[in-house]
């Protein structure tokens, strides 16, 4: 067993060595910083940008917010590629020139700063996370708040208590390696003295003090026509972003059956670029979402602001919080895998509601996830000071 009197300090003289080389590392190009907002208020929101939701949120809060001007970073994540004003790859993000650069650049211009994740907006220094930088941006006068998307901050541990259907039941590495780092990020939204928000609903479990701030969708773009009347299969359609974190298996076993017996086309796609998502969902009649989380992800929007139906599982908690705050009930079809395959067997024996359906989910994602809404919880915090 080795004497942690001596691993200790050998462990620090290797970080040490580790910053002093990366002083002297060639400086990668650095790609142009752009220009800042001229209004009053500036925010600037990163670097995880997960869904493209700090783009939106960003552009919401332009659109509906007044004297409000935004600017989005992305660290470069390999085929997860979305909408921003500015990003670099990975080793620029390390390279302490760039942080230099990033520190002074979002010091000197900017009002606000929203940390998505948790991850460090001025670059990873010795850490993944912003703890070592939120004091940096606070003693320039920044208002900092955070903002929490999923696994980051949920517990594997309390959801698998709280959900039968849990993917967390089967625990593994992976699970454990979540359950730390939920443990170690989920303690610094928690301890944050400032505004905290969570992208869904279900995360208020685990970041009870935080506000919902509703995924943003462009209706516009996913409007669609109601599917071929004629098709004698009814068209369904899942794509998972985590198979796991969806319940892919068992919605394969739910369709299974409804396939062999001819009453259903069952898609399942993957690792579709998401520029070409807005054609299959308008070619589908039903999208299927997830069936062991609990809450309703952007996937669902989307196919809700095309006017067609969602089945998902989401859980009570969720369904209460989405009435409580919007006064409206959310209008995804309920079903959890001991059920989906009669929930979408009966739909498909209901072609005529599918319609009706899908007019009261595009109604709801209008209402409720164009921006407007988000806008309006981002302005408490923005023009708090106005």
């Amino acid at each position: 067993m080795r004497d942690a009197r001596i691993v200790r300090p050998v462990k620090g003289v290797v970080r040490r060595l580790r910053r002093f080389a990366a002083r002297y590392r060639p400086v990668p190009d650095l790609p142009p910083f752009p220009p800042a907002p001229e209004t009053p208020v500036r925010l600037i929101a990163g670097p995880a940008n997960f869904a493209g939701q700090a783009w939106t949120w960003s552009r919401a809060a332009e659109r509906h917010l007044p004297d409000v001007g935004a600017v989005v970073f992305q660290l470069i994540r390999e085929n997860l590629r979305f909408p921003a004003d500015y990003e670099v790859p990975r080793p620029v993000y390390a390279h302490p020139y760039w942080q230099r650069r990033q520190q002074e650049y979002v010091t000197q211009h900017f009002t606000h700063v929203l940390i998505d994740a948790m991850r460090p907006i001025l670059g990873p220094r010795g850490r993944e996370d912003c703890a070592p930088e939120l004091p940096v941006l606070r003693r320039a006068g920044l208002d900092v708040a955070l903002l929490a998307h999923g696994s980051e901050v949920r517990l594997p541990s309390r959801h698998a208590e709280r959900e039968r259907w849990s993917p967390f039941h089967e625990w593994d590495d992976y699970a454990g390696r979540l359950e730390r780092q939920a443990q170690r990020l989920g303690g610094i939204i928690n301890d944050f003295a400032g505004p905290t928000f969570v992208s869904t609903p279900d995360l208020l479990v685990d970041v009870p003090r935080a506000t919902w701030l509703p995924v943003v969708v462009e209706p516009d773009r996913w409007a669609a026509p109601p599917p071929p009347p004629e098709r004698d299969k009814l068209v369904v359609l899942h794509v998972p972003s985590s198979a796991r974190f969806k319940g892919s298996h068992h919605v394969d076993a739910a369709m299974e059956p409804l396939v062999r017996s001819g009453l259903v086309e069952y898609r399942r796609l993957e690792r579709v670029p998401h520029a070409e998502l807005p054609a299959a969902v308008a070619d589908a009649d039903v999208v299927l979402e997830q069936f062991v989380l609990g809450p309703y992800s952007v996937t669902a929007c989307e196919a809700m602001a095309a006017s067609r139906p969602v089945v998902a599982y989401v859980s009570d908690q969720v369904r209460a919080h989405v009435k409580d705050a919007t006064g409206r009930d959310l209008p995804v079809v309920q079903a959890d895998p001991s059920d989906l395959t009669d929930v979408v067997a009966g739909l498909a024996a209901d072609r005529a509601g599918l319609r009706e359906r899908g007019e009261a989910g595009r109604a709801f994602v209008t209402e409720v996830h164009d921006g407007r809404y988000s806008a309006e919880v981002l302005g408490r915090w923005l023009l708090s000071g106005k």
